[in-house]
Formats: C-alpha cells, structure tokens, sequence
C-alpha cells in the first residue's frame, strides 16, 4: 500500500532541502573544509607511513625518527582538531535548523486559519519531530559525502603515484560501487516515505484514543478502537520490518562492495610489488590505503540513503508548509459593541438558523440535538469556514468572511466543550499569555476557588498534562475560568456546566451572569440554571429556531421546552 501524501504536496521536498542548504551554506562550507581536513590527514597516515618505510630504508638514523615522529603528530593533531571542530560546526547547524522546521511546522498548526493537509494532529506532530529532524540531516550529510570524496581522490592520487593501475582501480571501483548503492538507495526513499506516513497514523489514532478513552469505555467501544490501532500499529510495524530489511541488504552490499574493492587494491598492490614494479614503502602505503579507504567509502555510499531519507522527510513537511489556508480570511474591523447576527445559515443539522444578540446581552441558546449545538459552535468559532454553509453570521456588522482573523480572534471566544488543560500550573491554564486583570474575578466566578484554596501552592498549584490530577468538574470550572478571564466582548460558552453539582452550578450561573454584565454572552446549555439567569432563551429544534422568550416564560407556555430542560 502507497501513500497518496506525495500527490497532494504543492511544494516539492526538494524546495525544502534547498532552503536548508541555502541557510546554512556559510556553517556547511566551514564544516566542509575540516571535515575534508580531517579525510585528508585520515589518508596521509598511510602515506606518511610508506614513505616513511621507503625513506628509512635508504637512510637510517636518529635524524629520519625524528622527523617521522614529527610528521605522524602534526597529521595526529590536524586529524584530532579538524574532527572536533568540524563535527562540532556541523551538528550545531543541523540542531538549529531541525528546530527551525520544528518551529515552522508548528506554527503551521497553531495559525487561527486551520490548513487544508487532510492530516491528524498526531500526523502533524510526527512531522515536526521526526521528519523535521531528517530534514535537517542534509545539513550535514552534504559536508560528509564531500569530504568523503576528498578522502577517496586523495586515496586515488596517492596510489596512481605509485601505480597507474592502482590509483585506476580505485576510481573506476568508487564509481561502480556508487551506482549500485544509488538504484538501492532508492528503494530506501520510498519505504521510508511510506514507514513515515504510517507512523504517523499509529500516532494520530492514539491520540484520539487518550482523547475519547473515557466515552468509549462508556459504550463500551474501547475493544473496538482498541482493534483500529493494533491494525494501523500492525501496518507501521511491518513497514518498519521493510525499511530495517531494505536498509540491511543495503549496507550489507555497500560493506561487501567496499571489501571487496580494498581486496583488489591489496592484492594488485602485493602482485606488483612481487613483480618488482613498486617498491615495498609503495606496498606499506597501499596496503594501509586499502584498508583505510573502506571508511570513507562506507561513508560514502551511505550518503545516497540519507539524502534520500531526508527527501523524503522533506516531501512530508510540503504537506504541512504548502497546505492552502481552509479560509481565506478579509481584512475589516468590526464595529465595536459586539452585537451578534446569524442569518439564516444552514451547515450540518442547522437548516436556516436566524437569531440576533444585541450588545451587552446574556442569551442562552437550548439546543434540542446536540449535534446542532455542535455545529453552532463550529460556526461561531470559525472552524468552519464562512464559505462553507449557506447563510452569514455577522459581528458588529460585518460578515464574518469579511473580518481578518486577529479581529475574529480578538473580539470573540468560543471556550469549546471539551477544552484542553495544560501541564503547568493552574495560574497559566487560566492566563496562558499573563496578561489578564480579571483572573481574581475569573477564579471567583467560575467557583474555581475551593481548588485554589485545597492546594498550599494556591493558583500556582502544578497541573499535570490534560489535568489528570483534576477531577472532571475541576477541569471543566478551570476551563471557564479561562475564557471569563480573556475578558472578550463575544463569550460563547457550550455546556460549561455539565460536570458540576447543582449547587455549584447554580452559583456560577449567577456569577456569569454579573461577571458578564454589559458583554455580549451567548450560552448553549440545557442547565436550568443558565438558561434561567440568561436575559433571553432561543429555542433550536429542528435546526431553526421555534421560540424565544425568558426560561420561566418558556416553562409556561411551552410543554416540549419544560419537557427538555427540567431536572
């Protein structure tokens, strides 16, 4: 099975890899020039070591020691430093730059737009982590496969002195070795694209399994979803079994290919010394050559993989990086006020839906089905975007399609139903950004205060990720604690009530209702007591609204809505 990823990225990984390279072209050419230092000083000890033998046996005395222990220190220190300091240049700019693509996919996720990738968070999360991470390699694959190349012309050069066939054989056997390795290598790409993928859709579907655990225990459908992931884990599983087993067969052919090339050089060398056409400091030097040169040659075909394993990191990151916008969002402001309209939208289970909130108002919305409250809240937060249902919904006079998205997100808050809690402490869940003045009255009010006071630490209390040492009201008084403390002129609140007692719920009803006086609230809710401290009740059955009117009233005269909402 193939992925389709590729087919939808609009920017080539290839793009991606140039950028890479592009950014770091100073630190690369830097780490180049010593890592070829390095390969060079590698290969002068064999040479030096030949001609050392051929020197001390015309001329033996202190002297000629003396300058052969010279000259193996000076290629001894140039060896040890270049390493150090080129490896040291090399893995700064590829931790840099893998943080710089984790940065940028990241920030791909978090934009107010949603992108059109047709991935999950935990394909995306895979992506800014794993394959940032080989994307970077390139950074330093390309100053290694070039001083592998010196090392092995330097090899070349060096033999060719001494025998023409030897510094030929050497060559013509890198050439051949390479374009073996290189058809392989491509296999290497294309598994790995394909392992990527489905590692990261084992990573999504386990998010969304810690995410609905405790629903899907409630109707008992954990066995199931715990079915889905052991076979898209089985799928990652056995793909990962591939890429080892073509990864295997790859360097098991590059490390019998480069044996077998130092084979050939060794016994040309040990033939032609025996033939007396190169001298026995020529031999000492290609036999040590010989040995030496299977590292770089290692090194060497190596390289084709992880250019093609970066590729193909790269080609996944398109899909986040090129990814339109789901909306293109206007540039207007709305007027201030924060008054309300939805005209006659239809999305989902909403079929014509037409309300207005005026400024300053408390609403509160009872929705029959819970998909239609779903769906209004999708609207409202524009995580569907305006084109996408028939209808407007209007904010201070202007259309939503018209507003830029930072006026959006400044002027109305959509607290979700099952908001996130942070790992950190209870003070940064409820102003993650340290600006808000109101978090005293938002703790008050959201009657998160008997948690504040349960703890010595007070609102600097850690809080584990996902508030798993909360209980689930806790989370959810936190969570509206949050979104009274933004302090917004728009508040849209879905069911922020559920998960508390009566009383409590009664009191932050009230709460809401006086933290909020003067602000534009709209509460989808079948708490009474929402519903009965709200200045106005609408009515969503159906998908349209078929009454208004204050909650008593609506008890009255209205036996389906009695029916619906008391308790």
């Amino acid at each position: 099975m193939t992925t389709p990823d590729v087919q939808r990225s609009r920017r080539p990984g290839s793009d991606i890899l140039r950028t890479a390279i592009r950014r770091n072209a100073g630190a690369m050419a830097r780490g180049t020039l010593l890592m070829s230092l390095y390969q060079a000083g590698e290969t002068a000890f064999p040479i030096a070591l030949g001609l050392i033998v051929e020197h001390t046996m015309r001329e033996r005395g202190p002297g000629s020691l003396a300058l052969a222990v010279a000259a193996l220190a000076v290629i001894t220190t140039t060896v040890s430093l270049s390493w150090r300091f080129g490896m040291r240049v090399l893995q700064k700019a590829n931790t840099t730059e893998a943080h710089r693509w984790r940065v940028r996919v990241a920030a791909c996720g978090l934009q107010p737009v949603a992108r059109d990738t047709g991935l999950k968070s935990g394909e995306v999360l895979t992506i800014a982590t794993e394959d940032a991470d080989q994307t970077a390699d390139i950074v330093e694959v390309v100053p290694m496969l070039i001083s592998s190349m010196v090392a092995v012309l330097v090899a070349a050069v060096a033999l060719g002195t001494a025998s023409l066939r030897l510094g030929l054989l050497v060559m013509v056997g890198t050439v051949a070795i390479l374009s073996v390795l290189s058809v392989m290598s491509r296999r290497i790409g294309s598994s790995t694209k394909e392992q990527q993928a489905r590692v990261a859709r084992a990573g999504a579907k386990v998010a969304d399994l810690i995410t609905g655990l405790r629903p899907l225990h409630g109707f008992g459908g954990n066995h199931a979803a715990f079915r889905s992931y052991r076979r898209v884990s089985t799928e990652a599983k056995e793909q990962a079994v591939t890429v080892a087993r073509v990864n295997g067969a790859y360097a098991g052919a590059a490390l019998a290919l480069n044996a077998t090339l130092a084979a050939s050089v060794t016994l040309t060398a040990g033939w032609l010394a025996f033939d007396g056409q190169i001298g026995i400091g020529a031999l000492v030097m290609a036999v040590g050559l010989a040995q030496f040169i299977m590292e770089p040659l290692r090194l060497f075909s190596d390289m084709p993989k992880y250019v093609m394993t970066a590729r193909a990191s790269a080609e996944r990151m398109a899909l986040v990086l090129s990814a339109p916008p789901v909306a293109a969002p206007g540039s207007e402001q709305p007027a201030p006020g924060g008054d309300l309209e939805v005209d006659c939208v239809r999305y989902g289970s909403l079929q014509g839906v037409k309300f207005h909130v005026p400024a300053g108002e408390f609403t509160a919305i009872a929705a029959y089905q819970p998909r239609a409250a779903a769906d209004l809240a999708s609207v409202f937060a524009v995580a569907v975007p305006p084109d996408s249902y028939e209808g407007v919904v209007r904010v201070g006079g202007r259309e939503l399609a018209e507003l830029s998205v930072e006026s959006v997100r400044e002027r109305i808050l959509v607290n979700p139903h099952d908001a996130e809690i942070f790992a950190g402490t209870l003070r940064s869940n409820i102003d993650p950004s340290g600006t808000s003045r109101t978090v005293p009255e938002a703790v008050e009010a959201s009657m998160l205060t008997d948690v504040v006071a349960l703890h010595r630490q007070g609102l600097d209390y850690e809080v584990r990720d996902r508030g798993s040492n909360l209980s689930g009201g806790q989370r959810q008084r936190l969570s509206l604690a949050r979104a009274l403390a933004a302090d917004t002129e728009v508040l849209v609140l879905r069911d922020p009530t559920t998960a508390v007692d009566a009383v409590t719920e009664q009191l932050v009803a009230r709460n809401i209702a006086t933290l909020r006086r003067g602000r534009t609230t709209v509460v989808i809710t079948s708490s009474p007591a929402l519903l009965d401290a709200a200045d106005r009740v609408l009515v969503l059955d159906g998908g349209v609204v078929t009454a208004e009117g204050t909650h008593r009233r609506l008890l009255d005269t209205d036996p389906a809505y009695c029916l619906a909402v008391t308790r």
